[in-house]
């Protein structure tokens, strides 16, 4: 039973929470939709709205980039998006800032005695410092960014994520509920035997979210409420 997503009446109550980084605990969308629309132009794509974009993103990015183009993209057409976005990303994302609610949020949960974590697809070595940035490190027990090349699936950081924390803390899988915009943080937990809320405040809409089979939310605060419940 720990291995459901869905409802809190599985599994032991949640000690622990592993927030996803870009579009939960930082709004950052608008640098996103900048930065595709920005690699999209490399190709002759038209730019592409937010809702569009809610509707069909989906990881691997390249799956994402055929469902627009109708055709994977071939690895020098990835190459040269993946280095456009990320020089957009960053340009556009200096202006972006905490979600709304965040910092009480984080300190409620802690100071309740329970741990959390932060695990993004975000380059480890540009969020760590992020964070710091924001004032916030010390809420957390791990804060892991991608390690490697970008554009994969979060569902095996995710096990080991969670491997080194039990190993660090004793916090059992079953015992973690995720907070993500996408639903790749909902299959990244079924994956390691943890749980999931999706909230509807970044690259997702709710449409998209609700065929995954976790809880769908449209406020942070209402997502820790929902894995408080479980």
């Amino acid at each position: 039973m720990g291995k459901h997503i869905g409802g809190g009446s599985f599994g032991p109550p949640a000690r622990h929470i592993v927030w996803d980084w870009n579009g939960t605990l930082l709004h950052d969308i608008d640098a996103v939709i900048h930065a595709t629309n920005a690699a999209f132009a490399e190709l002759g794509l038209a730019p592409i709205t937010l809702e569009k974009y809610r509707a069909l993103y989906c990881v691997p990015v390249p799956k994402f980039y055929e469902r627009l183009m109708g055709r994977l993209p071939t690895d020098a057409e990835w190459l040269v998006m993946d280095e456009v976005f990320h020089r957009h990303y960053a340009r556009h994302s200096v202006d972006c800032r905490l979600a709304d609610g965040v910092e009480p949020l984080l300190a409620g949960w802690q100071d309740a005695g329970r741990s959390q974590s932060i695990l993004s697809m975000y380059g480890h070595e540009e969020l760590v410092p992020l964070v710091r940035q924001f004032g916030i490190s010390e809420r957390f027990v791990r804060v892991d960014g991608r390690v490697g090349p970008s554009g994969g699936s979060k569902a095996e950081h995710m096990v080991r994520h969670l491997g080194a924390l039990e190993e660090a803390s004793g916090v059992a899988p079953e015992q973690v509920v995720v907070i993500g915009d996408a639903a790749d943080d909902a299959v990244a937990a079924l994956a390691a035997g943890a749980r999931a809320v999706l909230y509807t405040g970044g690259s997702h809409g709710r449409a998209s979210l609700e065929g995954v089979g976790a809880p769908v939310v449209d406020s942070l605060a209402e997502a820790v409420r929902v894995a408080s419940a479980f």
